[in-house]
């Protein structure tokens, strides 16, 4: 245990700075090909151990065991979750969406056809965050597509020149009880509330008359985004830290042509904290997380990508953690302070999670 580790609420004041608050050696970074994330991995790399290993495997199993957090109605709960990620296709298109019946709203109107004209691109951003709210949306910014954060094997066309980032906060009670099932549940809903939002902003920009990509996690790596947007810094854990929620959100964004004003990106200090704290790496079952004073430019495992100062998660470790649990793991999230300094509790049982005490 680390004497001089910091695990008082931080102190949180974010400040508007001209450029990002990471530090890149141009001579490391690659875009990065998406083939290599670790579930994609799963299916085509045999030179590592979670190859074509599932993280549900043992769930059957582990609901036979009658582990609190890990039963059937936890299992129910959280494969219930992403039903709206899993089955609406519309929620991740680059095209306007198609309908599978008669619109609730029809005057006959292509709004495509024509371009809401833009004299006022900070009168823009403001339109489209307010309506990013409307769709869900917790936190909302705005930044240039740098395409060094583009996946490496997809194209996107120079005209798509603005991102609009969007974070969804996830419920806090559900991920306090990581690693049990219910914590999976809040990562669910989180992505179900992902692709509505997408759906909403992006049929928005289609409807002013310009083009719209909406992304999960595909085309582009969320996390710089939605700092270069001014959502957040990077943490230990690999996460983008908000002020607002710290780690516990779920990020989304959608690439655009239309025209927009910028945010600039905010520092409030989490380098510095992460330095000291370290409970991320203390309490990560899969000891993925660095446990080193200082960031490196030194990956753990080909799932990383290069290029950045930053302390790299070994995720190879981490998602074979989640094949042995049976479900996934938020756990870095939950004991980070600056979750607990918005969340109700740091910490509750599966059934405290059902059962709340309402005194």
């Amino acid at each position: 245990m680390n004497s001089n580790r910091t695990s008082k609420t931080p102190k949180i004041k974010a400040k508007r700075i001209e450029k990002p608050p990471y530090v890149i050696d141009q001579s490391k970074l690659r875009r990065f090909d998406s083939k290599n994330i670790v579930f994609g991995r799963v299916m085509w790399d045999s030179s590592w151990e979670g190859y074509m290993r599932m993280y549900d495997e043992k769930v059957l199993r582990t609901i036979s065991e009658g582990k609190c957090g890990y039963s059937r109605v936890d299992f129910a709960l959280a494969y219930a979750s992403w039903i709206v990620h899993d089955a609406f296709k519309g929620g991740f298109s680059w095209k306007k969406i198609k309908l599978n019946r008669t619109p609730a709203v029809s005057t006959g109107i292509d709004w495509t056809k024509t371009k809401y004209e833009v004299d006022d691109p900070y009168r823009m951003s403001i339109l489209i965050k307010r309506a990013a709210r409307l769709f869900g949306a917790s936190l909302v910014g705005v930044c240039e597509l740098n395409r060094d954060w583009l996946y490496a094997d997809v194209d996107v066309p120079e005209k798509f020149e603005n991102v609009i980032v969007m974070a969804v906060e996830m419920d806090a009670d559900g991920i306090a009880t990581s690693p049990a099932a219910p914590a999976a549940a809040a990562t669910g809903v989180g992505y179900s509330k992902m692709a509505f939002m997408l759906a909403g902003v992006g049929e928005f920009v289609r409807n002013l008359g310009y083009e719209a990509i909406q992304c999960g996690n595909d085309t582009a790596l969320s996390i710089p985004l939605g700092i270069d947007a001014g959502l957040g810094e990077l943490g230990r854990n690999g996460l983008l830290i908000t002020p607002e929620y710290g780690p516990r959100v779920r990020l989304c964004k959608v690439l655009t042509d239309l025209s927009l004003e910028t945010d600039k990106p905010i520092e409030f200090g989490v380098k510095e904290f992460c330095k000291k704290c370290k409970l991320c790496a203390e309490h990560c079952e899969a000891s993925a997380i660095s446990m080193n004073d200082e960031p490196s430019f030194e990956v753990t495992c080909r799932s990383n990508n290069p290029g950045a100062l930053k302390w790299y998660v070994d995720v190879e470790r981490c998602y074979l953690y989640w094949c042995e649990n049976g479900t996934d793991c938020s756990t870095c999230i939950k004991v980070c302070p600056y979750n607990v300094a918005s969340a109700k509790k740091a910490n509750i049982s599966a059934k405290e999670f059902w059962e709340p005490n309402e005194k």
